[in-house]
């Protein structure tokens, strides 16, 4: 690489010499070019003085390439060629809802709202290329706060100073209990302090649902057993299906998480009932911001269209955490 301060060919020069290398004629390369012949001159004496080296022979009727010019008018026309595509890379992602997003999932959302996002994304967002990642809260707020990804879909609030987050849906959390729990029976909804007496399953360390149930549990006074936690909601289904304990499932995971014949029972609280809000957020700072405020609209629609058992966010201003 070349020192910043040594003098190298400008993009102006290099066009004018690929117009004379095409047409091996000043006049008609200074036409093509619109210039008048004078500057098409001056730039090809500029780059011959810039390079070190003749790069044409000027004879009384054409102009020829010297074999130093055939190969500078080789390697010009790559340098232009990336320089359009760099250009028109950037002129496409001025573009709204176009270019690479990379999305964060948190996953005890991924498998139960990704399936309505992502055909919505595909027809009304074609030429916006979405990359979607999967992690735990932590993962993705820090991989958000450091570029990695542009925007993350999880519970809210984040408490992460620097970020914008718009609600999408509230959802309520459900009792889970195995099916021939002594509470399984009834439909009347239950008060919060019926978890004092009962074994609560939770998942592992790193889960924002543990926290939110922890803080459930905490409010009643009841404790969470110390003995089982599972690493996912599915895997959690399954301890509380086999009898190990009960838990809090959010509302949008039981159409898949009951459709596959486990034996489980669910039980609503009682109002106010316990939940969690789902939202999006990105970095105040971005240059997509606006784009982003109108994804969630978007994403608000979809999730309304597909019927989750959510309920969606009507109104959502924009705030900073």
């Amino acid at each position: 690489m070349f020192p910043i301060s040594e003098p190298t060919p400008t993009l102006a020069q290099l066009r004018a010499f690929v117009a004379v290398s095409e047409h091996l004629h000043f006049r008609e390369a200074a036409t093509a070019l619109r210039i008048s012949q004078p500057t098409l001159s001056g730039n090809i004496a500029a780059l011959e003085e810039v390079l070190d080296t003749q790069l044409v022979e000027r004879t009384t009727r054409r102009v020829l390439l010297t074999p130093a010019g055939e190969r500078v008018a080789d390697h010009a026309l790559r340098v232009l060629a990336a320089v359009d595509d760099l250009l028109g890379e950037v002129a496409q992602n001025r573009e709204p809802f176009s270019g690479p997003a990379h999305l964060g999932v948190i996953p005890t959302v991924a498998p139960y709202v990704l399936p309505a996002l992502l055909p919505m994304f595909a027809r009304r967002f074609p030429h916006l290329r979405l990359t979607v990642h999967e992690a735990r809260t932590e993962t993705i707020l820090e991989e958000l706060r450091e570029g990695r990804l542009d925007l993350v879909l999880l519970a809210l609030p984040t408490d992460t100073a620097g970020l914008v987050e718009e609600p999408l849906y509230d959802e309520d959390f459900l009792l889970a209990l195995p099916e021939d729990h002594p509470l399984a029976e009834g439909r009347e909804p239950l008060g919060r302090e019926v978890l004092k007496g009962l074994d609560i399953v939770l998942l592992n360390q790193g889960h924002c649902l543990r926290e939110q149930a922890i803080d459930v549990c905490r409010e009643v006074g009841a404790r969470a057993t110390a003995t089982t936690y599972a690493t996912s909601l599915p895997t959690l289904v399954q301890l509380v299906a086999g009898g190990l304990g009960v838990t809090l499932l959010p509302e949008s995971a039981v159409p898949v998480e009951t459709g596959k014949r486990v034996r489980l029972a669910l039980r609503r609280f009682a109002a106010p009932a316990p939940g969690r809000t789902i939202g999006l957020a990105y970095r105040g700072s971005s240059a997509r911001a606006a784009e982003y405020t109108q994804l969630a609209k978007a994403v608000r629609t979809a999730v309304r269209h597909r019927r989750l058992p959510v309920q969606v966010v009507t109104s959502a201003p924009a705030g900073s955490a």
